[in-house]
């Protein structure tokens, strides 16, 4: 009987080079603190939305919400699938997240929809910055992936920037 030791059994084979996955896999495990922190923030405005157009803001996050909710685990296989190891745990999320938390006990409306607006255009950036490691570690899986979520992250943007243009 063979004994298998733990980083034997998480290694999954890659073909990508190991200095590359290890880039893509930090870089993707970022991604997945920072998605889970955005998804967080999302639902509390979500939750603590008040106002004239509560109705519309409340659905509005509530979508954005799940859509961010479900790009966590695709983010996150991936890692495991180049043969990194991801989040495991609320505190790995708050030692990687680049979303600032918000405690307050009230946010106006409009402050919280501005505030998502720049959450989410540095989720943009820091995702196009994942597809140029992706890129040079020749991952074009991962950076399909990321594509595809950048174009999600850019429609939240313009749809809470939209909101807000007629908001005083």
């Amino acid at each position: 009987m063979s004994t298998i030791t733990q980083n034997e059994a998480l290694d999954t084979p890659s073909d990508l080079k190991e200095k590359g996955r290890e880039k893509v896999a930090e870089a993707l495990n970022r991604l997945v603190a920072d998605a889970f922190a955005l998804y967080i923030k999302t639902k509390n405005y979500h939750w603590h939305m008040s106002g004239r157009h509560f109705r519309d803001y409340h659905l509005l996050l509530d979508e954005q919400a799940d859509q961010i909710f479900a790009t966590i685990d695709p983010l996150a296989e991936r890692v495991r699938k180049i043969g990194g190891n991801t989040i495991r745990s609320v505190a790995h999320i708050a030692q990687l997240q680049r979303v600032k938390d918000n405690d307050e006990d009230f946010v106006a409306p409009k402050d919280m929809l501005t505030d998502l607006i720049a959450e989410n255009k540095k989720m943009a950036k820091n995702m196009r910055d994942a597809h140029k490691i992706c890129d040079e570690a020749e991952d074009v899986a991962t950076a399909s992936l990321l594509e595809v979520y950048i174009d999600e992250t850019e429609r939240r943007t313009w749809f809470l920037f939209e909101t807000t243009r007629d908001l005083n």
